[in-house]
């Protein structure tokens, strides 16, 4: 490795608790980071997420890139002061967003083109101009240019994916040791579709670069649960135990406790806070539509033992009325409580992990939880 930035500090099965060293302080694992990915994680203020315990935020450089642009940051001197956030920032590279523009990008062995989905706009991002765009944002964990793949596609469109990924990363590796008084740290992503003998070829090639972490990407794109689950199992039995971990775009809490189960140290996902402001609140027996009229007249919170709006009780009759009226109010708290909701639950999985528990912890969650979106 480059230099360590990880210590795990315990272990049940292959789940395991730890401590990232990053620029801006200490990190504990497993954590789950809030997507703020135009540099505010919607309907909360960064305050509130300091205030309710998170120390790692994730930004997208695709959408920084477009709208404020790399000359505003710069003239902030990067995000961390232009959003007034005084911890840690992990950055996607962006290549699942253009992923997600099929229909307007063109991938070529020395980057993507694509048009803009503000303006329409054809822009071009190579993977060392990645690299530098994320040294101006600031980031303190920055992910290499990938090229992501949905379910469904031949082996021998999987393998160029992979390789133009690897070549990438390379290019990456090498933009990134340029920067000499730049802090942060890069991490490549692993690709190989769903296909277990790409997965390990991905791991192992990425390895060699000595890099501080590793992403696991092209999962969580539409697959099933069980492809989810197998091909996540498969790619980490090749992931070395001193290399942190990060799953990208998993949220909801049958996602995380498998991607915990199976060594993983980090995770993402834009899914609680749209949840929230969609009116769907996350609780240990499950999702609530807040806008149902059973909740009309229910004077309990959301959730009786968690403590989701800092001392104040609101009740579900009130959380109903708020989104009925479409009051601003309304989607801020259920976005506060789902953030709360999902730091209760790596909280809790960091504790059953350092007590030898967590298989115990992860069946009584999802016992509880209605996984396949049942609501109350």
């Amino acid at each position: 490795m480059n230099h360590s930035i990880f210590s795990e500090t315990s272990r049940d099965g292959r789940a395991r608790t730890g401590r990232l060293e990053l620029p801006r302080g200490e990190v504990v694992t497993p954590v789950f980071m809030p997507v703020g990915t135009a540099g505010t994680v919607k309907a909360i203020e960064l305050s509130t997420l300091h205030q309710t315990g998170f120390r790692l935020i994730l930004g997208n450089t695709y959408h920084l890139y477009l709208r404020p642009g790399t000359e505003t940051l710069a003239a902030f001197g990067g995000l961390h002061r232009f959003a007034g956030w005084n911890h840690n920032i992990l950055t996607d590279s962006g290549g699942f967003q253009v992923f997600s523009l099929a229909h307007m990008r063109t991938v070529t062995d020395e980057g993507v083109r694509f048009q803009s989905h503000l303006d329409g706009s054809t822009h071009s991002l190579t993977p060392e101009s990645v690299v530098d765009i994320q040294t101006v944002i600031g980031s303190d964990i920055q992910m290499a240019l990938d090229v992501c793949t949905g379910p469904d596609i031949s082996r021998e469109e999987a393998q160029n994916a992979m390789d133009i990924t690897h070549h990438w990363a390379a290019r990456a590796v090498q933009r990134w040791r340029q920067h000499g008084d730049y802090q942060g740290h890069l991490f490549p992503i692993v690709q190989g579709n769903f296909f277990p003998d790409l997965r390990r070829q991905s791991v192992e090639t990425l390895l060699e670069h000595q890099l501080p972490g590793l992403a696991i990407g092209g999962l969580s794109v539409g697959e099933p649960f069980s492809l989810f689950v197998d091909t996540l199992a498969a790619t980490m039995e090749h992931v070395p135990r001193g290399v942190p971990r990060y799953v990208m775009g998993i949220g909801t809490p049958e996602y995380i406790l498998a991607a915990i189960e199976h060594g993983v140290d980090m995770f993402d996902c834009v899914f609680p806070t749209r949840a929230g402001r969609n009116g769907t609140l996350l609780t240990r027996k499950g999702r609530i539509n807040i806008r149902n009229a059973r909740w009309k007249r229910e004077e309990s919170p959301p959730d009786p033992d968690l403590d989701s709006f800092g001392g104040t009780s609101y009740s579900l009759g009130y959380l109903h009325h708020l989104f009925k009226a479409r009051e601003m109010l309304g989607p801020i708290l259920a976005t506060r409580h789902n953030l709360m909701f999902l730091a209760w639950l790596v909280e809790e999985a960091r504790r059953a992990i350092g007590n030898g528990t967590f298989e115990a912890f992860k069946r009584a969650v999802l016992e509880g939880f209605r996984p396949n979106g049942d609501e109350r």
